[in-house]
């Protein structure tokens, strides 16, 4: 089993790979260019600015995968709505580190008031995404048809969601 841990500066080289695979051999995104290291530095001191949870998991001293949220939209009424994301080394696909990693992910999400996660998942044929976030409890939210064109076709997003804590049940906390 993996280990689960907030992300650190000296993972990004391992981060910055991980995703660099998933963006030029992968549908889970549709960027098509790898973003560099210091662009990856940005994107995690923005997760981490917001308060918001940017976890790794880690075996043996290798990082085999990592996942963030992030605000779902930008304006206040959302505050308590994120979108995850998550990616996994090739070689740990398929072995449960992302059903741990993304269990994770929620727990940590829930405990700084995200209400709602969200994912957006590239590519409706992506069946190891759409397979972990259903067996964490995500639900079907909809599908946008050929949103995306990458590696020369069309790709759909299919977009799922799943409550944390008191979900819509109860407003939030006051000042929240």
């Amino acid at each position: 089993m993996a280990t689960i841990r907030s992300s650190t500066a000296a993972d990004l080289p391992a981060i910055t790979a991980i995703y660099a695979h998933h963006v030029l051999y992968g549908t889970g995104t549709f960027e098509t260019t790898p973003p560099s290291e210091a662009d990856m530095a940005t994107r995690r001191a923005d997760v981490l600015g917001k308060g918001l949870p940017y976890l790794v998991a880690e075996e043996g001293g290798q990082v085999l995968g990592f996942a963030y949220c992030q605000w779902f939209k930008p304006r206040p009424a959302y505050r308590f709505s994120a979108e995850d994301s998550i990616y996994l080394h090739p070689d740990a696909a398929g072995k449960g580190v992302g059903k741990q990693l993304l269990a994770a992910l929620a727990a940590e999400a829930e405990s700084v008031g995200i209400r709602k996660l969200i994912a957006v998942i590239g590519d409706s044929g992506n069946a190891g995404s759409i397979g972990v976030h259903r067996s964490l409890g995500f639900t079907p939210a909809g599908q946008f048809k050929s949103c995306g064109w990458k590696f020369g076709r069309w790709l759909d997003i299919v977009l799922m969601e799943k409550a944390l804590g008191a979900g819509d049940s109860a407003p939030p906390p006051e000042g929240a």
